[in-house]
């Protein structure tokens, strides 16, 4: 039995006007995928990524009898290595519950397939698994805060 196309209307509607780029249905042995993005079987892989530049604030000094100025200016540094990416919007935790220890920590040495986080989106826990092996060197966002599609999580060198 087919599901009912009426449903599937329903959620590309919800897709379209959501911030979500992903939705999972599954009614038995059916399911169905909807995703805003989408990767061709045959397109091109990027090898080698360049580095990005991640942003973090720097205190601007101030003399002893000056009181601290609100401006804040940013230093870059590169990113140098592999960077896994969340494939979907949705909240990064770095472990399975509250109380279980953390899938990857830095300097961790990991393999293809090992789990580094999940993402939970729409209530559905989706792990996140390294595609290169190599060691942890950094991880890039903070457990319990939303991540966007394609946002840097982990970097592998």
């Amino acid at each position: 039995m087919a599901m009912d196309i009426r449903k599937i209307q329903k959620l590309i509607d919800l897709l379209n006007k959501s911030g979500i780029s992903e939705i999972e249905i599954k009614e038995g042995e059916q399911s169905v995928r909807l995703s805003k993005h989408f990767m061709h079987a045959d397109a091109p892989q990027r090898s080698a990524q360049p580095p990005i530049a991640i942003h973090a604030p720097i205190a601007q000094q101030t003399h002893h009898d000056e009181p601290p100025k609100s401006t804040i200016k940013h230093e870059t540094h590169p990113i140098m290595g592999h960077i896994v990416r969340s494939p979907m919007v949705g909240t990064f935790y770095t472990a399975a519950s509250p109380d279980a220890t953390p899938f990857v920590s830095i300097g961790q040495a990991v393999n293809i397939g090992d789990t580094l986080c999940v993402i939970e989106a729409m209530k559905m826990f989706n792990e996140i698994e390294a595609d290169k092996s190599g060691k942890i060197t950094q991880i890039l966002a903070n457990n319990g805060e939303p991540v966007e599609y394609d946002q840097p999580l982990f970097v592998i060198e």
